[in-house]
């Protein structure tokens, strides 16, 4: 959310560095297919695996996701609906337990609570730079999680028995924080410092749950999970003060977040023995 349109463009003050330029700001959805690219590429490459048609094999895996998240709890009062890209390194044992970590990185631009500027704004609405001019703000939601996850796949085919349903719980860490960005850096009130005392940084104690499915195709080259998350997480303000209210902020937080995530899987199969035969 932007208090100031502004018309400029960072990618012109680059000069002759516009292809760099494109890339710093390209959309999420550009890096999303470019990884997708780089996994389907690595499968291909690994083509001498086991054949998982009909046996229960051990593989650890990594697996790139995307989910929309809604937000609910404490949290809604801040934001809206955010996006979250995620990654993991799991391991699948022969009885098909799951166990390992994950961490994303959660993002959006839809917050509510952009009143924490109004007491440096004039009576026009807007927050003046050291030029005089109208500053141009910008707000964001930032955040990111890890955790440890554990949990189990229920396969209910013979001819596949390395997919199924998956069930998994999670323990780990989520912060996340309200992003003031302005065009310039040259409002006196809001330094680098000074903004900490309303970006509501706040962290803690998360718990989580997925119920989905998992794919691993025996053809090798398809392999994926979707499924709904939730995640429940018991934060505190950790700057402690907020200085547009003036008031020590010391509570504990209900977080949650609800989310829809699918995610494409690179198994990393054991590469199988040559073989040699003597006449």
């Amino acid at each position: 959310m932007k208090q100031y349109l502004s018309n400029n463009s960072d990618c012109i003050s680059f000069g002759k560095w516009h292809f760099a330029c494109y890339f710093w700001y390209a959309p999420t959805g550009f890096w999303m297919f470019s990884l997708s690219a780089c996994i389907l590429l690595f499968s291909l490459i690994s083509y001498a695996q086991p054949n998982s048609r009909d046996t229960v094999i051990f593989v650890p895996f990594i697996g790139i996701s995307y989910s929309y998240q809604i937000p609910d709890g404490d949290l809604v009062k801040n934001y809206g609906p955010n996006s979250n890209i995620g990654g993991n390194f799991l391991i699948k044992t022969k009885k098909n337990w799951i166990y390992g970590f994950d961490g994303s990185f959660l993002f959006g631009n839809n917050v509510k609570d952009t009143t924490v500027l109004d007491k440096i704004k004039t009576s026009q609405g807007q927050v003046i730079n050291q030029d005089g001019k109208f500053a141009e703000i910008f707000f964001y939601e930032r955040g990111y999680s890890v955790s440890a996850r554990g949990g189990k796949i229920f396969s209910f085919k013979k001819s596949n028995p390395n997919s199924g349903i998956m069930l998994l719980s999670g323990i780990g860490f989520l912060q996340h924080k309200m992003r003031i960005e302005i065009t310039g850096n040259n409002v006196p009130e809001l330094t680098r410092e000074y903004r900490k005392g309303y970006d509501r940084l706040s962290n803690g104690l998360a718990l989580s749950q997925f119920l989905g499915y998992q794919y691993l195709g025996s053809n090798r080259l398809i392999n994926f999970f979707g499924g709904i998350e939730m995640m429940a997480a018991f934060t505190k303000n950790r700057r402690g003060y907020n200085y547009d209210t003036m008031q020590y902020d010391n509570k504990t937080r209900t977080d949650l977040l609800y989310g829809f995530r699918f995610g494409w899987i690179l198994p990393l199969y054991k590469k199988l023995p040559k073989e040699f035969y003597f006449y």
